[in-house]
């Protein structure tokens, strides 16, 4: 980006569609054309992982007669048909094939042993689960992760116990939605400054800064009603104070969500004091079984 030039339109979190994702619409095709019809020069494609086993299904996905191993069979396909988007896009627009993880029970290794076999370019590392409990499909379902942690406070301190591990293990490029927990707290605001809630804020990012990790700023919490984007403004204002860089993310569903609000979240980082040359999340050499992915900061 030159000086003066407005900061470019990205987003590594997202391209969710309906072809690899049950509750999501469209091609992928059809998504990937409309990041490039909202002029975004670099994106990162994160489909959601397959889960290990059958334990992991969501209802939409069980009503559709999937299992693990169609699942996986339908992430391979997802990895093909993205690469084949990547190369046939090049040279228009810069397309990283990636995914979501999760963080539940066996999940951990489950994602290493998909590095090394399909050897994406990046990945973002998520958690959904407490308790092995999905924590963002419904207010009933966060209530019950929150009843077998013993109290919100509680589910909030295993909420970031399990993102610690995870990044710890993972050292994901991209750490997504970091404050996720707060989806169905009208309290968060309060609770996010308890000391022992604080403390586990402040030891994740701390490690995240230490791994050169990236901060996805997920706007996908204003379509769901939120009022203002996952990460809240005083993590945010952590992040900054630490130097951890920000990506902004659509976490797009379809066509219709693909850079929704990317622009507010440029405004607000730009405004907050955040670097705007967005990095490019890439692997250590260390990682990917020995692979290294060539995806440089941009200069």
């Amino acid at each position: 980006m030159r000086e003066n030039e407005p900061p470019e339109c990205v987003s590594f979190h997202g391209g969710h569609s309906g072809e690899f994702c049950n509750h999501a619409e469209d091609t992928l095709a059809e998504i990937v054309e409309a990041y490039f019809r909202n002029h975004f020069n670099r994106v990162g494609i994160s489909e959601h992982m397959p889960p290990p086993d059958d334990r992991f299904l969501y209802p939409d996905e069980q009503e559709a007669g999937l299992d693990a191993r169609k699942m996986y069979d339908r992430f391979a396909r997802y990895v093909s048909v993205c690469r084949q988007l990547q190369a046939a896009w090049a040279g228009k627009m810069n397309i990283y094939v990636g995914f979501e993880t999760e963080a539940y029970s066996g999940a951990l290794s489950f994602v290493q042993k998909l590095i090394r076999e399909f050897r994406p370019d990046y990945i973002v590392g998520s958690v959904h689960h407490v308790n092995d409990v999905p924590i963002d499909a419904s207010p009933a379902l966060y209530r019950n992760a929150a009843d077998m942690s013993g109290g919100t406070d509680a589910l909030y301190c295993d909420y970031f116990d399990r993102q610690y591990e995870l990044i710890r293990v993972l050292r994901p490029p991209v750490v997504g939605h970091f404050d996720l927990i707060r989806i169905f707290d009208p309290d968060y605001p309060a609770r996010l400054e308890k000391p022992e809630i604080q403390q586990r804020v402040r030891r994740n990012l701390e490690l995240i800064r230490a791994s050169g990790l990236i901060l996805d700023f997920n706007m996908r919490a204003l379509v769901k009603g939120a009022t203002e984007p996952y990460v809240s403004r005083p993590i945010l204002e952590q992040a900054l104070e630490l130097g951890i860089p920000v990506l902004p993310g659509d976490d797009s569903h379809s066509v219709g969500t693909v850079g929704l609000n990317v622009g507010k979240g440029i405004r607000i980082l730009a405004e907050m004091g955040f670097d705007t040359c967005w990095q490019t999340p890439a692997f250590a050499p260390a990682q990917q079984g020995g692979h290294v992915c060539l995806c440089p900061p941009v200069p």
